[in-house]
């Protein structure tokens, strides 16, 4: 029989894209799609693909947790190929504790791809070893420091954190008693230490550090 394939993007070019290629291989059928996790869930409920194609980032949620919910929802479970179009450790993470069995760039060429859903149909994994390695050691040893976040000063830490919540340098400093000029030359600072050109990135950073490390802001 077929693989049955689940492909879950919000980008129409993305999924014809992948439809057209993996039309190609004879033993490979794709039955579903969907744009969104909410569709994604519903979708894998109801068709109970042997393999879901899944993007990381979806427009009301993200791929790791879709690739969770429809694991403990459908029986027998899916294997999850989580693709991303950027190479993102917390995202692999989340992504080999949600039981994703594979983690691909986007870049990845068709043929490799092809093979990946062959292998996750029949059980294999695409995850390294050392991947699965770095991971367990992470969960006996904790997270391991930022060395960029370890160069901020106590007071750039404090900063970034309120870039984080959307304040403006104005704001920031009424909330720290500082003059205006001051915040700004600590903000260039940071922004240098991190290796980011905007502020709008040094809070996305501080979002997904806070997601990653609660209870150490």
């Amino acid at each position: 029989m077929a693989i049955a394939v689940l492909l879950v993007d919000d980008h129409e070019i993305v999924r014809r894209g992948l439809v057209q290629l993996l039309a190609q291989a004879e033993d490979v059928d794709v039955v579903g799609q969907a744009d969104s996790a909410t569709a994604a869930v519903a979708q894998a409920t109801r068709l109970r693909p042997d393999v879901a194609i899944i993007d990381v980032r979806l427009p009301d949620g993200d791929g790791v947790t879709v690739c969770r919910e429809i694991r403990s929802l459908v029986q027998p479970p899916p294997a999850c190929l989580m693709l991303t179009s950027y190479s993102d450790d917390e995202a692999l993470f989340g992504a080999i504790m949600a039981g994703a069995a594979g983690y691909m760039l986007k870049e990845v060429s068709g043929n490799d791809l092809v093979a990946a859903v062959r292998t996750l149909a029949s059980g294999g994994s695409l995850l390294h070893a050392g991947v699965t390695a770095t991971v367990l050691q992470r969960l006996r040893g904790g997270p391991e420091e930022d060395p960029r976040y370890a160069a901020l000063s106590p007071q750039e830490r404090r900063i970034l954190d309120l870039i984080a919540e959307g304040m403006t340098n104005r704001q920031i400093a009424n909330r720290l008693f500082l003059a205006e000029k001051t915040v700004k030359n600590y903000v260039s600072s940071l922004l240098h230490k991190l290796g980011f050109d905007r502020r709008t990135e040094a809070g996305v950073y501080a979002a997904r550090r806070r997601r990653a490390h609660p209870g150490t802001f």
